[in-house]
């Protein structure tokens, strides 16, 4: 029995506590006498080495949704007493939150929507997220390169304070990591990854129901779960193990990202779209910006390796007089927030600069036997409406609803009938983004005098029309769920 319990051989952080169940045979199969079927009972789990009761939940993946995930079960009356196990290998979970005021922003960012900030507060993070650097903005302006049109969209459009908030991804991790930490959730983490997954295999012999997961990690261990959640990005083991298929394709396009500092604070989100790419300027606070700017994969290349004076110079050229004229300013019927302006000078390289290939991809199927996929294991999307981790959170609190849910009836949390439910949700949701993202991006490839007169058509529509403009931000910032024509 003691190989048994040496096998789970966990790191224990903070307050995340390793539950320690089934100690000796005794306390599987009880202390009086066994029956004959309960020797057979324990035999059989002896054998599969389930001397342990499976977690209630395994969730692959302790980033940004897996611990979103994570944090929304601990919230909730009826699931926080579920028993979770998390798999990730990052050493940050084992971290306590290290992060300086003075250190210069890191230039991978999230934009959160208000929705995902309501999630954000319900599940207890929003609280540490304010204790660090972030920025809100209840301004955007998007414009085309030709200069034939443009849109700013404001927050009182919709009469509401913002449209979102720029946060550090390593800060929505530490404040992530800082709600679960303090709670009495049962979380146990494995600082390891998975290497194999067998679904289906039957807590008793000869049983007739879908039985539970048994997930082999990296390490040696080995643990058993009822489900298992895949929230280990676009290269999912949990999706290539549990055998679910993804369409998409790959855009011919990198993104380099990094930050920058300016004169004076910017308090907007700015995006041109260019010839091979939109650029985003967009607010972190304390004078820094974050640049995402989409070009070919070789204009990625020569820009990071340019010089920082050079990349300076290319980057003002492309956010005010490169490429194209100013739009024309007509804020007629409007006040002096809709009217075009110029981003804010940037005046130097506050970061390195990171280069990503970008890509679609949409799993075929969210769930199977056992097992459910969210975040970027579900679906990858084109980042230039900064709506990929806020679909992440959606899932995130979608499916922590469904276990709620679940849990109140007593249902099998791995039965897949529940788990369609959480597919009906979210899957077309996701996937009516990713058709828009992507039909931006093609909309945006072509360079083409006709194309180009639609574009600024599509721009000045949305500028003048209001309730259509209202519609757009309300569908962006997770106010709404479907866009206009549903």
């Amino acid at each position: 029995m003691n190989r048994i319990v040496a096998k789970r051989v966990v790191t224990t952080f903070h307050s995340f506590k390793v539950v320690r169940r089934g100690l000796s045979n005794d306390a599987v199969i009880g202390a009086n006498s066994p029956s004959t079927n309960d020797q057979v009972n324990t035999a059989y789990k002896e054998k599969l080495d389930l001397t342990n009761d499976p977690y209630d939940i395994a969730v692959v993946g302790g980033g940004m949704v897996g611990m979103a995930f994570a944090c929304a079960l601990s919230s909730m009356p009826l699931t926080k007493q579920l028993n979770v196990a998390i798999i990730d290998s990052n050493p940050a979970l084992g971290k306590q939150d290290n992060i300086k005021k003075d250190d210069l922003p890191d230039p991978r960012v999230s934009t959160v929507t208000p929705a995902a900030i309501s999630f954000f507060k319900d599940i207890g993070a929003w609280q540490y997220v304010l204790q660090h650097r972030h920025a809100y903005f209840d301004k955007m302006q998007v414009w085309d390169y030709t200069g034939l049109g443009y849109t700013r969209y404001t927050a009182s459009d919709v009469e509401t304070d913002i449209l979102g908030c720029v946060v550090e991804n390593k800060v929505l991790q530490s404040s992530l990591l800082s709600c679960l930490q303090n709670t009495e959730f049962q979380k146990t983490v494995y600082p390891s990854r998975l290497t194999s997954m067998t679904v289906g295999l039957p807590t008793q012999p000869n049983s007739a129901t879908s039985g539970i997961a048994k997930l082999d990690l990296s390490d040696g261990n080995s643990l058993f779960a009822k489900l298992v959640v895949g929230a280990d990005g676009g290269k999912s083991r949990v999706r290539e193990l549990a055998g679910i298929k993804t369409t998409g394709w790959n855009y011919s396009q990198n993104a380099v990202i990094c930050t920058v500092k300016h004169a004076v604070e910017n308090h907007c989100a700015w995006q041109r779209f260019l010839p091979a790419g939109p650029i985003a300027l967009l607010p972190i606070g304390d004078n820094f910006s974050n640049i995402v700017w989409t070009m070919s994969p070789k204009e990625a290349s020569d820009c990071k390796a340019m010089s920082e004076d050079d990349f300076l110079k290319a980057v003002n050229h492309a956010l005010d007089y490169g490429y194209g004229p100013h739009p024309q300013s007509n804020s007629d019927g409007y006040s002096g927030d809709h009217s075009w302006e110029v981003p804010p000078n940037v005046i130097e390289l506050a970061s390195e600069r990171m280069v990503f290939p970008l890509s679609l991809k949409h799993a075929k199927d969210y769930v199977a036997n056992r097992v459910v996929l969210i975040g970027d294991a579900a679906h990858t999307v084109h980042p230039l409406a900064g709506q990929g981790v806020n679909l992440g959170f959606g899932d995130a609190s979608a499916l922590s609803k469904i276990i709620a849910d679940g849990v109140a009836v007593g249902a099998d949390l791995g039965e897949l009938s529940l788990l369609k439910k959480y597919e009906a949700e979210r899957k077309p949701a996701n996937l009516m983004m990713a058709a828009i993202l992507d039909g931006f991006q093609k909309a945006y490839s072509v360079d083409f005098g006709p194309v180009n007169i639609l574009r600024a058509a599509a721009f000045q529509v949305a500028h003048y029309v209001s309730p259509l403009r209202r519609n757009i931000i309300s569908y962006a910032t997770g106010r709404q769920k479907w866009p206009l024509l549903f």
